[in-house]
Protein backbone atom coordinates (compact mmCIF):
# COMPACT_ATOMS: atom_id res chain seq x y z
CA UNK A 1 0.00 0.00 0.00
CA UNK A 2 1.48 3.50 -0.98
CA UNK A 3 1.82 5.68 1.66
CA UNK A 4 0.20 9.52 1.77
CA UNK A 5 3.03 11.20 0.80
CA UNK A 6 3.77 8.96 -2.50
CA UNK A 7 -0.07 9.45 -3.38
CA UNK A 8 0.62 13.21 -2.55
CA UNK A 9 3.42 12.78 -5.41
CA UNK A 10 1.75 10.43 -7.89
CA UNK A 11 -1.13 12.91 -7.83
CA UNK A 12 0.27 16.09 -8.26
CA UNK A 13 2.64 14.19 -11.02
CA UNK A 14 -0.32 13.20 -12.81
CA UNK A 15 -1.76 16.63 -12.60
CA UNK A 16 1.29 18.11 -14.04
CA UNK A 17 1.67 16.02 -16.62
CA UNK A 18 -2.00 16.64 -18.24
CA UNK A 19 -2.12 19.89 -20.29
CA UNK A 20 -5.67 20.31 -19.50
CA UNK A 21 -4.67 21.38 -16.00
CA UNK A 22 -3.16 24.29 -14.98
CA UNK A 23 -1.77 22.44 -11.90
CA UNK A 24 -0.01 25.28 -10.19
CA UNK A 25 -3.52 26.33 -9.09
CA UNK A 26 -4.26 23.08 -7.35
CA UNK A 27 -2.98 22.01 -3.92
CA UNK A 28 -3.03 18.38 -2.99
CA UNK A 29 -3.62 16.64 0.26
CA UNK A 30 -3.68 13.56 1.09
CA UNK A 31 -4.79 11.41 4.22
CA UNK A 32 -5.52 7.70 4.49
CA UNK A 33 -5.68 7.78 0.55
CA UNK A 34 -7.84 10.35 0.69
CA UNK A 35 -7.07 13.30 -1.28
CA UNK A 36 -8.15 16.66 -1.10
CA UNK A 37 -7.87 18.96 -3.97
CA UNK A 38 -7.68 23.06 -3.18
CA UNK A 39 -7.56 25.79 -5.47
CA UNK A 40 -8.93 28.08 -7.93
CA UNK A 41 -9.20 26.91 -11.64
CA UNK A 42 -10.62 28.92 -14.86
CA UNK A 43 -13.12 26.37 -16.08
CA UNK A 44 -14.83 23.63 -15.39
CA UNK A 45 -13.74 21.50 -18.01
CA UNK A 46 -10.39 21.91 -15.89
CA UNK A 47 -12.22 20.88 -12.71
CA UNK A 48 -13.78 17.79 -13.95
CA UNK A 49 -9.88 17.01 -15.73
CA UNK A 50 -8.34 17.63 -12.17
CA UNK A 51 -10.85 14.88 -10.92
CA UNK A 52 -10.32 12.49 -13.32
CA UNK A 53 -6.61 12.60 -13.27
CA UNK A 54 -6.97 12.26 -9.53
CA UNK A 55 -8.88 9.29 -9.66
CA UNK A 56 -6.29 7.63 -12.38
CA UNK A 57 -3.45 7.48 -9.68
CA UNK A 58 -3.44 4.32 -7.86
CA UNK A 59 -4.10 4.20 -4.22
CA UNK A 60 -6.59 7.32 -4.58
CA UNK A 61 -9.34 5.52 -2.27
CA UNK A 62 -11.56 8.96 -2.37
CA UNK A 63 -11.14 12.21 -3.98
CA UNK A 64 -12.72 15.37 -2.12
CA UNK A 65 -12.91 18.41 -4.82
CA UNK A 66 -12.52 22.03 -2.85
CA UNK A 67 -12.27 23.44 -6.32
CA UNK A 68 -13.66 26.82 -7.01
CA UNK A 69 -14.00 28.05 -10.87
CA UNK A 70 -13.41 31.66 -11.77
CA UNK A 71 -14.23 31.84 -15.02
CA UNK A 72 -11.24 34.80 -17.02
CA UNK A 73 -13.24 37.89 -16.74
CA UNK A 74 -15.81 36.66 -14.36
CA UNK A 75 -17.12 39.59 -11.60
CA UNK A 76 -15.35 38.00 -7.77
CA UNK A 77 -18.05 39.04 -5.13
CA UNK A 78 -16.19 41.72 -4.17
CA UNK A 79 -16.05 43.49 -7.57
CA UNK A 80 -20.03 42.80 -7.69
CA UNK A 81 -20.41 44.27 -4.40
CA UNK A 82 -18.55 47.33 -5.37
CA UNK A 83 -20.25 47.81 -8.76
CA UNK A 84 -23.56 47.07 -7.04
CA UNK A 85 -22.61 50.09 -4.62
CA UNK A 86 -21.55 52.92 -7.09
CA UNK A 87 -25.09 51.96 -8.80
CA UNK A 88 -27.09 52.81 -5.96
CA UNK A 89 -24.81 56.04 -5.25
CA UNK A 90 -25.26 57.17 -8.61
CA UNK A 91 -29.06 56.73 -8.98
CA UNK A 92 -30.74 59.68 -7.50
CA UNK A 93 -33.88 58.44 -6.74
CA UNK A 94 -32.24 55.51 -4.05
CA UNK A 95 -31.14 56.65 -0.64
CA UNK A 96 -27.84 54.49 -1.43
CA UNK A 97 -26.72 55.48 2.68
CA UNK A 98 -29.78 53.34 4.08
CA UNK A 99 -29.36 49.92 1.57
CA UNK A 100 -26.52 47.65 2.56
CA UNK A 101 -25.38 45.34 -0.24
CA UNK A 102 -23.87 41.67 0.67
CA UNK A 103 -22.88 39.51 -1.71
CA UNK A 104 -21.76 35.35 -1.56
CA UNK A 105 -21.06 33.55 -4.51
CA UNK A 106 -21.97 36.29 -6.75
CA UNK A 107 -25.52 36.36 -5.30
CA UNK A 108 -26.66 39.82 -4.28
CA UNK A 109 -28.78 40.62 -1.23
CA UNK A 110 -29.89 44.24 -0.38
CA UNK A 111 -31.05 45.25 2.54
CA UNK A 112 -32.53 48.27 4.23
CA UNK A 113 -35.50 50.53 4.97
CA UNK A 114 -36.02 53.18 2.34
CA UNK A 115 -39.37 55.78 2.94
CA UNK A 116 -41.61 54.47 -0.49
CA UNK A 117 -41.61 51.46 -2.43
CA UNK A 118 -40.89 52.52 -5.83
CA UNK A 119 -37.28 53.05 -3.71
CA UNK A 120 -37.11 49.64 -2.89
CA UNK A 121 -37.84 48.36 -6.69
CA UNK A 122 -35.92 50.57 -8.16
CA UNK A 123 -32.63 49.80 -6.10
CA UNK A 124 -33.63 45.76 -6.88
CA UNK A 125 -33.92 47.18 -10.62
CA UNK A 126 -30.67 49.08 -10.77
CA UNK A 127 -28.58 46.47 -9.11
CA UNK A 128 -30.52 43.66 -10.98
CA UNK A 129 -29.04 45.07 -14.65
CA UNK A 130 -25.57 44.87 -13.22
CA UNK A 131 -23.48 42.72 -16.41
CA UNK A 132 -20.49 41.08 -15.76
Amino acid sequence: MKSDHQIQKDVAEELDWDPAIDAASIGVEVHEGIVTLNGHLSSYAEKLAAERATERVSGVRAVVVKLDVHPPGAFLDEAIAEAAREALQWHVHVPSDVIKVRVERGWVTLSGNVEWGYQKNLAERTVSQLRA
